[in-house]
């Protein structure tokens, strides 16, 4: 996998704007107040960086006027094709899935000042359908992807600084107005985050990776657990460490099965690559190859720990 020279602005250099400057924007229009979508809520609540903080509450979902009410939120839609024209930013904060529907509805009521993004972990899947719904409107879309989820969903579990200090990567395109790179750049940087530039394409790559996999594997051993006879007993007995290597198995399926589709050529690449992994385990026991074994199980406590070591949180 190639990877291109990401661009990077450190969060702490919002202290060179004023508020003014950081985001000339009144209205935010949320669609998907969950984790992301309400923390967004919050923190533009919080450092008033718009004037109205306005959600759309989806048929079926999460009933949202008690959000309005503690003061997340500013208002829900009762307009949507008054409150797209007048939103200066769009944030969809839904699974990955409902983009393209939302970006079709959306589409005939922009203005062109509107700027767009998606909160989503795949991100060409998100970029080719932002192509082919908003058509000519498609250079106000730019791809976003906080690294700050959780296996929590809902907007109950909305936090103020979800956001400080965590890996924000944007994917523009070469047709994306600079004018509106820039204010998406300092709008995360306002939400706390440190913006990294990449394609879509190396995206996909490397959090199929670090972090797609993982959730699929997370998932396994809790199925392999479920198939066992001795289920009950099992997880009786189950301690920190299956505890904290199943955390994220506990996240929306939902969210995880979009994610999973949508970014399938990947994550099989790196299932492939993974069962080639678990051969070598294999033949390293069968062979009771006592030296393969620790310098194998050496070779990735190494690595963890230089990891950890070196990583700023």
């Amino acid at each position: 996998m190639a990877h291109g020279k990401s661009r990077q602005t450190n969060h702490r250099d919002t202290i060179s704007f004023s508020n003014n400057s950081i985001i000339r924007m009144k209205n935010i229009l949320i669609f998907g107040v969950g984790l992301i979508g309400g923390s967004i809520a919050l923190k533009s609540k919080k450092t008033k960086l718009f004037e109205q903080i306005i959600a759309v509450e989806r048929k079926g979902g999460t009933i949202l006027s008690p959000f309005v009410e503690s003061g997340m939120l500013d208002r829900l839609v009762t307009n949507l094709e008054d409150d797209v024209a007048l939103a200066d930013l769009i944030v969809i904060a839904t699974p990955v899935s409902q983009i393209s529907e939302i970006l079709e509805k959306i589409y005939p009521y922009l203005n062109s000042k509107t700027l767009i993004t998606d909160v989503g972990s795949t991100k060409k899947n998100v970029m080719d359908d932002a192509s082919k719904a908003l058509k000519e409107k498609s250079i106000q879309f730019i791809g976003s992807h906080p690294i700050a989820g959780s296996e929590k969903h809902g907007p109950d579990t909305a936090q103020l600084n979800l956001f400080e200090g965590k890996n924000i990567v944007l994917t523009p395109t070469p047709d994306t107005p600079t004018l509106m790179s820039e204010k998406l750049n300092k709008f995360w940087l306002a939400m706390g985050g440190s913006v990294s530039i990449m394609s879509p394409q190396e995206h996909d790559e490397i959090f199929s990776t670090i972090s797609h996999l993982p959730h699929l594997l997370a998932f396994s051993l809790v199925n392999l657990i479920n198939n066992k006879e001795k289920k009950e007993v099992l997880l009786n007995f189950a301690a920190s460490g299956f505890r904290d290597f199943s955390r994220i198995a506990a996240s929306s399926p939902e969210v995880w099965r979009d994610i999973s589709i949508s970014n399938k050529d990947a994550i099989l690449i790196d299932l492939n690559l993974y069962q080639q992994e678990l051969q070598k385990v294999i033949a390293l026991l069968e062979g009771q190859d006592q030296d393969g074994l620790k310098k194998y199980l050496t070779d990735a406590s190494s690595t963890r720990q230089n990891w950890t070591d070196t990583k700023i949180e």
